[in-house]
């Protein structure tokens, strides 16, 4: 009878010990992640403006993502372009000259119409003291599309441009923010530290020719090969410029929308007469009516037949221009924005 009572308490100890051990290692993670997530809160690493503590301003550099919040928030800047790499090449700095407004770059490469949105969204609502007075946005294919969950294809950090505070949160809680955290101190902490450029403009041209796009005999003449664009969507709906809407009608009056469509190269212009060019003449009425419908709003369309389209030495691919073609493209902006007075 003792050997079996021996028996049984030796058991149920062994059972609370190892209750005991699980309780005590999952009061420790929790701890740890509270921890880590007040860390990264108050730290702010992408300087998102949420934590209460005054940061310097800025981000060290970085991928475009992730800086957007900085870039988007910033005061100084009261106007934007907004879109991916078919805006990339339009300066802030050229536009500030030819209108005297302030303008920040919001185009990450690879950036499709839900991500575009949010950053709109963002900019806007960081500009209501000071209400933003231009906001340039890229309307390329991608915003032709029939889908209504507007899918994206490269990873974003929807969670930190979000209105929600717990979605914010919950994407702190990320392994790679453990190195983050770490550089966010030596930034913050170094009065020499490299701030990320505030107006985000990036020259990729180097970039592009570094990879051979104006040398590499096969890049040249897949350039002359037509392509096909348009956006495939003859009939509708088109739920982005419906959101997009939704968007500028929220935003203060005073605020002038450009919507640009960008231009391609010759051989990507859809012809009339085919379904492509259907869908073309379907997707720019959408913008175009909606550019109607709101007031100190310009439609702004680059795609169609012109002289400069049909050089190949001012294009890397069919949709990516060279710098001499932002230029133009810059003028018509600054035009536009001159005559939404």
């Amino acid at each position: 009878m003792s050997s079996s009572t021996s028996s049984s308490e030796v058991a149920l100890t062994g059972r609370t010990k190892w209750t005991g051990f699980v309780a005590t290692l999952l009061a420790t993670a929790v701890l740890f992640a509270a921890a880590f997530i007040t860390a990264g809160f108050l730290l702010d690493p992408y300087d998102s403006g949420r934590s209460p503590l005054a940061l310097k301003q800025g981000v060290r550099q970085q991928g475009p993502r992730t800086a957007l919040a900085s870039r988007g928030r910033d005061p100084r800047f009261t106007s934007a372009i907004i879109g991916n790499s078919h805006v990339q090449f339009i300066s802030p700095e050229r536009l500030r000259e030819k209108t005297g407004l302030s303008f920040v770059s919001l185009a990450p490469p690879w950036t499709l119409p839900r991500e575009t949105l949010l950053t709109i969204d963002w900019f806007l609502r960081h500009h209501r003291e000071v209400p933003a007075q231009a906001v340039v946005i890229g309307i390329d294919d991608y915003w032709c599309t029939p889908d209504p969950t507007l899918p994206n294809e490269k990873p974003f950090p929807f969670w930190l441009l979000s209105r929600s505070m717990p979605e914010y949160l919950g994407g702190l809680m990320r392994y790679d923010l453990i190195e983050e955290i770490s550089r966010r101190i030596a930034y913050l902490a170094s009065g020499s530290a490299e701030r990320a450029r505030p107006d985000g403009y990036w020259d990729a041209e180097a970039e592009y020719l570094s990879q051979g796009y104006m040398d590499r005999p096969e890049l040249r003449r897949k350039l002359e090969e037509p392509e096909e664009s348009g956006g495939g969507n003859i009939d509708g709906p088109f739920p982005a410029a419906a959101r997009l809407e939704a968007l500028m009608t929220s935003a203060p009056a005073q605020t002038k929308f450009i919507l640009l469509r960008p231009p391609v190269y010759a051989s990507s212009l859809p012809r009339p007469g085919t379904a492509a060019g259907a869908a073309e003449a379907a997707c720019l009425k959408a913008y175009a009516d909606l550019a109607s419908r709101r007031p100190r709003t310009a439609l702004l369309n680059w795609r169609i037949d012109r002289p400069e389209l049909h050089d190949s030495n001012l294009f890397f691919d069919h949709t990516h221009y060279r710098v001499p073609i932002a230029r133009l493209i810059e003028a018509d902006i600054a035009a536009a924005v001159r005559a939404l007075e």
